[in-house]
């Protein structure tokens, strides 16, 4: 890979012309002055060479700063055992450590307006702060898993819209999902404005086979019950239940790394969310 990176760089020319004292200076002769006072070397081509060495060095420890940040979400147990309550103190500092690691190698100077930001991503690791940590702990930490399990957390965002989807699972039998939509708004090159626009829960799809004994016997009442209801409740049952959030919640938040595959978001406490790509990214412009 290095030799592909030296080889895009610039040729020097055979020769060049340098206007004051009248120089000229060839690369593979030597050089020469024509006002009799010495040689004059440039020293152009070392220092090309040089720089692109050190581009080169730090784009593979960026490299090995993602690997060694995923690695140690697989070694905390990953998105399910952290919102569980199950990642210890030494987990948390871990990656916390390899975030900011990662962080300081950011390849995007303008995250908000990048193409990389659009698209879909998987929550890997959210901040103990964060709005999505917090719910989720509420939830989950005092429910069995065998009741209540959150199966899945990803973001899409596509042309200033955003949209949050949990999927949800109860007594092993019931699916359903939870999506938080969102306007985003740039503020700066690094932070965003997001406002809530609405929630809506899903209609959830049952698997009568998985259901437990003892629940079987209030599914089918609830069953009769939502059968005898009007025509419009029946499809407003159907549709799922939509709440509108317009103007009630809003907050900042910043982007401190981004790329084709892991973006980096903290709110205005600090807490870091990790997420991982999902689709195929979009192609980030060359800027000259």
């Amino acid at each position: 890979m290095a030799a592909a990176v030296l080889g895009s760089l610039p040729s020097l020319p055979g020769w060049a012309w340098f206007p004051e004292g009248r120089q000229s200076f060839n690369h593979r002769r030597g050089c020469r002055r024509r006002d009799g006072r010495g040689c004059w070397r440039a020293a152009v081509q070392p220092q090309t060479m040089q720089g692109a060495s050190a581009t080169y060095a730090r784009e593979m420890e960026r490299v090995s700063a993602k690997e060694s940040l995923l690695l140690a979400f697989k070694e905390a147990g990953g998105f399910k055992s952290l919102i569980g309550g199950k990642t210890t103190e030494m987990q948390r500092i871990d990656v916390n450590e390899r975030i900011v690691g990662l962080e300081r190698l950011n390849p995007t100077s303008r995250p908000t307006t990048s193409p990389f930001l659009q698209g879909r991503w998987n929550f890997e690791w959210v901040g103990a702060n964060s709005p999505g940590s917090f719910a989720a702990r509420i939830l989950f930490e005092r429910t069995p898993a065998t009741l209540a399990n959150l199966l899945q957390l990803d973001l899409l965002i596509k042309d200033g819209d955003a949209k949050v989807t949990a999927d949800l699972k109860f007594l092993n039998s019931i699916d359903t999902k939870f999506i938080l939509a969102a306007k985003l708004s740039v503020e700066g090159p690094l932070r965003l404005n997001e406002e809530y626009t609405e929630g809506h829960f899903e209609m959830p799809t049952l698997s009568e086979q998985a259901l437990p004994e003892q629940f079987k016997a209030a599914l089918g009442q609830a069953t009769g019950t939502l059968q005898q209801l009007p025509a419009p409740l029946k499809d407003a049952f159907d549709n799922g239940l939509t709440i509108p959030l317009s103007g009630t919640f809003q907050r900042l938040f910043m982007i401190s790394y981004l790329d084709e595959e892991i973006m980096i978001m903290r709110d205005s406490l600090g807490a870091p969310d990790v997420l991982t790509r999902l689709d195929e990214p979009a192609v980030e412009p060359n800027i000259f």
